[in-house]
């Protein structure tokens, strides 16, 4: 029986030093936070390249793109410190833990050095943790060593829910948790990042902020809530 803490007052005061740390150093700092992303459905084997040389250029620390680019993209950067990110069961989430965690082992096994996950929507607003649960910890299981980011798909939630989805996808091992995926409307807010934090910070779980950031200004709002990386 997973038992959330949902009744948990956080102090609003604190700041985190991954956040200020980043904005305190050179550019290149905030460049090492950036997962340099293209999940476009019709992006070509060409664009996915030429995405891996702005990355490799400006120093991200990954390239996010879907499962068939992987082996493209980790030959690509092979022997650089930026990594390749895929995406499991995108954009929606709603597909079988075993698919999403073959989905996970196969990319692992292509070069994947980290998997962006979407939870289950459905399972998660109807208040089926174990669910929920069962589906990150299949990803999770399946992607080792790969560090996974669960996607909550803010968007769709209500703030007891976004807390509910950070705590379970901590409780089941996660490294990250996520704001969007970019593919729903809308987009990461300092609010919602800020609230994932308070709930995970404790717990050696980081957030990503996602969708809609394309400004220095609005890396700086994300990662004084809280983000440590940005997906753009």
């Amino acid at each position: 029986m997973i038992k959330l803490k949902l009744g948990r007052v956080i102090s609003d005061n604190t700041k985190p030093l991954t956040a200020l740390s980043l904005l305190s150093g050179p550019d290149q700092q905030v460049a090492q936070a950036i997962d340099h992303t293209l999940l476009a459905p019709d992006a070509t084997p060409d664009q996915i390249e030429a995405v891996c040389d702005e990355a490799l250029k400006h120093g991200f620390k990954a390239v996010c793109v879907h499962g068939w680019h992987i082996p493209r993209v980790a030959k690509r950067l092979k022997g650089s410190k930026t990594v390749p990110c895929a995406v499991i069961g995108f954009p929606q989430g709603a597909g079988k833990s075993s698919a999403k965690a073959f989905e996970a082992a196969e990319a692992v096994r292509d070069g994947a050095a980290e998997v962006d996950m979407v939870i289950n929507l459905g399972a998660l607003k109807a208040g089926d943790f174990a669910t929920v649960y069962n589906d990150i910890a299949a990803v999770v299981k399946a992607a080792a060593p790969a560090d996974v980011k669960v996607i909550l798909e803010t968007v769709f939630l209500s703030d007891a829910q976004k807390v509910a989805g950070a705590y379970i996808a901590a409780e089941a091992g996660a490294a990250w948790v996520k704001t969007c995926t970019g593919f729903a409307g809308g987009g990461a807010s300092a609010a919602d990042v800020r609230l994932m934090w308070k709930t995970v910070r404790d717990r050696g779980v980081q957030v990503k902020a996602s969708a809609g950031i394309r400004t220095f200004e609005k890396c700086k709002e994300m990662f004084d809530a809280g983000a440590g990386r940005i997906g753009t």
